[in-house]
């Protein structure tokens, strides 16, 4: 099948978070199956990233934009004009939909307030070619903007929405969200998140050593975007209020890593400081691909302490590489970490006592450390892509002559 592929942020932009990563990973699984799989995306700087300014193999100018091609992937940048936030104005979507569009059989739209999706979608329905929605998590709005969001919803989204033959889920909890937010049962598919494992996982060490964290000390590991959303503020004052002796005896290190998306490193700078653990805070910036994996093999503990999460990669993240997780009720991949994981409530306290108890407990950190391996094999991308491949198939059960799409 020829699938398309729609989404504001791809790689190399892994500083948007899970979505780039997650996009990456199934549409290369998807052409190693024998699909003509192109992503369509927003350029935030390509050129730039460049080795000495000089495009790498693979990569090329289209009548769109950059043209990259990697593990049977095509993907299309097209130039941003006008930003606002992780928010594009890229006029070259719509030269792309009117000339390129009618080529494919599916097309995927991934996230919500963006303009990339409704371009592609009005352009969808205009031609009958049947297209699904994954909002990622975006569908009910946690936090900032909401008025924004709400004209957003007014003039673009409900009309994608709408639409749309079906809604992709990501967990039994984002199901729930979207029929409580108006979606009839019939459109929601569920379809969970995979984990893309590096072949081999790194050395241990070698993420303490860079960071100054001795091998005997109890590393706690936050690994995202460090967002509201995301709570890192409270695993922050859990983590203050664990016992003074236990902080000493341990000596334990709690390591930020992740972008600063809501100003947020400057406060928790401050918390950290009024809280008396500034010493035994440590913020490392973005991590990604080798550096990403380096700490979660470093971590004892991984906790993604979020209001809300539609999935959460980066706990199953943890898990495949062996590191036993903390995961508040919120997060949509908790029923998937059995044996791997403590599921608490959106609480300091609750996550305070479930550091505690992993922290001093060495039989129980070894139990789940031992899970993580069974947990794993749940977790990979074999599954949600048959799943999507049957789904492509159901909707476009006649696939389209062989030619160049771009």
């Amino acid at each position: 099948m020829r699938i398309l592929n729609v989404t504001q942020s791809y790689a190399p932009f892994l500083e948007f978070g899970g979505p780039p990563v997650k996009i990456r990973a199934l549409s290369a699984e998807l052409a190693r199956r024998g699909h003509r799989v192109t992503v369509l995306t927003a350029d935030w700087g390509l050129e730039a990233r460049f080795p000495d300014g000089v495009p790498g193999a693979g990569t090329t100018r289209s009548p769109f934009g950059w043209r990259h091609d990697e593990n049977g992937v095509q993907s299309i940048y097209v130039p941003t004009w006008l930003r606002y936030r992780a928010l594009s104005w890229n006029p070259a979507a719509r030269r792309f939909a009117r000339a390129r569009l009618q080529n494919f059989d599916i097309v995927h739209i991934f996230g919500l307030y963006d303009l990339l999706g409704p371009v592609i979608a009005s352009q969808c329905r205009d031609l009958n070619i049947p297209y699904v929605v994954e909002p990622i998590g975006m569908f009910l709005p946690i936090v900032r903007s909401f008025w924004k969001k709400r004209v957003y919803q007014s003039l673009f989204g409900r009309k994608m929405i709408d639409g749309a033959r079906f809604l992709i889920a990501t967990s039994e909890q984002e199901a729930e969200e979207l029929a409580s937010g108006g979606i009839p049962r019939e459109k929601i598919f569920l379809r969970r998140n995979g984990v893309e494992v590096p072949a081999e996982l790194p050395v241990r060490g070698a993420f303490r050593a860079k960071h100054g964290i001795p091998p005997d000390a109890k590393m706690i590991l936050f690994l995202g975007r460090l967002s509201r959303k995301k709570s890192p503020d409270l695993l922050l004052e859990a983590f203050a209020t664990l016992d003074a002796e236990l902080l000493q005896s341990k000596d334990a290190r709690l390591v930020f890593a992740g972008p600063d998306d809501d100003g947020l490193r400057a406060s928790l700078s401050e918390t950290a400081a009024r809280l008396g653990v500034a010493s035994r805070v440590i913020f490392t910036g973005p991590l990604f691909d080798a550096a990403k994996w380096e700490g979660y093999r470093d971590a004892d503990v991984f906790v993604l302490p979020s209001q809300n999460e539609n999935f959460g990669n980066t706990a199953a993240e943890a898990v495949a590489a062996g590191t036993p997780v903390i995961v508040t009720e919120g997060c949509g991949v908790a029923p998937l970490l059995e044996g791997a994981g403590t599921i608490v409530s959106h609480d300091a306290g609750a996550i305070s006592q479930a550091l505690k108890s992993l922290l001093t407990d060495a039989g129980m950190l070894a139990r789940l450390s031992a899970g993580c391996q069974e947990a794993t094999a749940r977790l990979d991308w074999g599954e949600p892509t048959t799943q999507m491949e049957s789904l492509y198939r159901m909707l476009a059960p006649q696939t389209i002559p062989c030619n160049n799409l771009v």
